[in-house]
C-alpha cells in the first residue's frame, strides 16, 4: 500500500464490528489422504472512517475467522470521508484486482460487489459506486479496495500539505 495516507489506529480504543469476506477450504493430500483445513478474510471496522482486513489460517472455521478478525485489528487504517462517500475517483491495484472507486450523489447506497461491499460498509461508506475490473478473487480485490481508499486525501489535508486556503483547492 502507499504511504500517502495510512494512519495507523489502536484497535483498543475504538469499537469495532467484523464481516466475513470468504472462508477457503483447503486440502493437503498426504500419505494417508486429505488433510483439511480453512483459510478466511475479514474486514473490521467502526464504521466512522476506520477500517482493517486480515486473514486466518487454522484446522477449524471459528478458529481461522477469530485469527483473521486479530490480524484484521493490527491492519487498521483511517480513512477519509466526505459527506458519507469517498472525496474524489480512484483507481486501486494490487496483483490481479484492480478497482474504481468512484464517489455518488446522498441516497444512491453502495453500489458494489461482495468483497468491496464489506469493506465500505464496515468503514461506513454510505454513498459509493464501485466497480471490479480485473480478478474476482476476494483476497486480490479487498486487498486493492484497500490501496484505492488509502490514495484517498481530503481537501483539508490537500490545502495543509501545498499551504493554500480550502476555497482555492476547490476552485482549482
Amino acid at each position: 500500500m502507499s504511504q500517502l495516507n495510512i494512519r495507523s489506529v489502536k484497535a483498543s480504543e475504538i469499537e469495532l464490528k467484523d464481516k466475513v469476506v470468504a472462508v477457503n477450504r483447503v486440502t493437503k493430500v498426504v500419505k494417508g489422504g486429505r488433510r483439511f483445513s480453512f483459510s478466511a478474510i475479514v474486514v473490521v471496522g467502526d464504521g466512522k472512517g476506520v477500517v482493517g482486513y486480515g486473514l486466518g489460517k487454522a484446522n477449524e472455521v471459528t478458529d481461522a475467522i477469530s485469527k483473521a478478525i486479530d490480524d484484521a485489528k493490527k491492519n487498521l487504517i483511517k480513512i477519509p470521508i466526505l459527506k458519507g462517500t469517498v472525496p474524489h475517483p480512484m483507481l486501486g491495484k494490487y496483483s490481479g484486482g484492480l478497482v474504481l472507486v468512484k464517489p455518488a450523489a446522498a441516497g444512491t447506497g453502495v453500489i458494489a460487489g461482495g468483497a468491496m461491499r464489506a469493506v465500505f460498509e464496515s468503514a461506513g461508506i454510505k454513498d459509493v459506486l464501485a466497480k471490479s475490473k480485473g480478478s474476482s478473487n476476494p483476497h486480490n480485490v479487498v486487498k486493492a479496495t484497500f490501496d484505492a481508499l488509502s490514495k484517498m486525501r481530503d481537501p483539508f489535508t490537500i490545502s495543509k500539505d501545498r499551504g493554500i486556503s480550502l476555497t482555492k483547492v476547490f476552485n482549482g
